[in-house]
């Protein structure tokens, strides 16, 4: 299996999705794509240059994010998937959901082979993606991912942290134990110059800080989901030394 991009879904509830493009197309320069699906619950942020990896979508629970995975061929990596633990959620054949050991929803869906990353805006990168896991289950949750995309994967700049070796691409997968919470969540991450001058821009269109951590402040967009603004550099992804 050859994962050849990881995107980004930012999901929010249903009811209050509305409330969600207009923040996030503002905050990360972007435009929205037509909308798309049976209900018009998917659309892209479309960049300015580079290509599109980060999309939102309307869910009927309470959101969060999920990664969608690029692989060559969708049956093979669904059959190693399985293989590996996962369960299938619904097969469409071309595309399928799956869900991790722990029960956190991914996507499998044919690759474009197109990795340009979008540019940087206002001091800020929209990165990665984490998945927040339960003490109980981040060790099988590690060895899935890492066993499922083939990169290693390497400690981070905090023990409870873990990050996969990938090949340069435009959004990276971080992986994190929860000291407490139900696990099977994640979030988007940016990378900020300035975090706090990143957190009063955000505010300035709706969102609330929620707490500050070591190197990052959790937010909170006008939908309700919660996301974070890390101290990294937006060109290297890496915290600075």
């Amino acid at each position: 299996m050859t994962v050849r991009r990881v995107l980004a879904f930012i999901d929010r509830p249903g009811d209050r999705f509305e409330e969600a493009p207009a923040f996030w197309t503002t905050v990360t320069g972007t435009r929205l794509s037509p909308r798309r699906g049976d209900d018009g619950e998917f659309a892209t942020l479309l960049p300015a240059s580079g290509d599109a990896c980060v999309k939102i979508q309307a869910v009927g629970d309470g959101g969060g994010a999920h990664l969608d995975l690029e692989v060559d061929d969708v049956r093979a990596s669904l059959t190693r998937a399985v293989a590996l633990g996962a369960a299938v959620a619904a097969d469409h054949g071309d595309w399928a959901v799956l869900r991790s050991p722990e029960g956190r929803a991914f996507c499998l869906v044919p690759g474009e082979g197109t990795t340009r990353r979008p540019p940087a805006f206002a001091g800020t990168r929209l990165d990665q993606v984490c998945l927040d896991i339960a003490p109980g289950a981040y060790e099988e949750e590690v060895a899935f991912w890492a066993a499922l995309t083939g990169w290693s994967p390497r400690r981070g700049s905090l023990p409870e942290f873990t990050v996969l070796a990938m090949p340069e691409m435009p959004v990276r997968i971080l992986l994190q134990r929860l000291d407490k919470g139900p696990g099977r969540s994640a979030h988007v991450d940016l990378a900020c110059a300035d975090p706090d001058a990143a957190r009063v821009r955000h505010e300035r269109h709706g969102a609330v800080l929620v707490t500050r951590g070591r190197h990052w402040l959790v937010m909170r967009d006008p939908a309700g989901g919660v996301y974070c603004l890390t101290r990294r550099d937006p060109e290297t992804g890496s915290l600075p030394g």
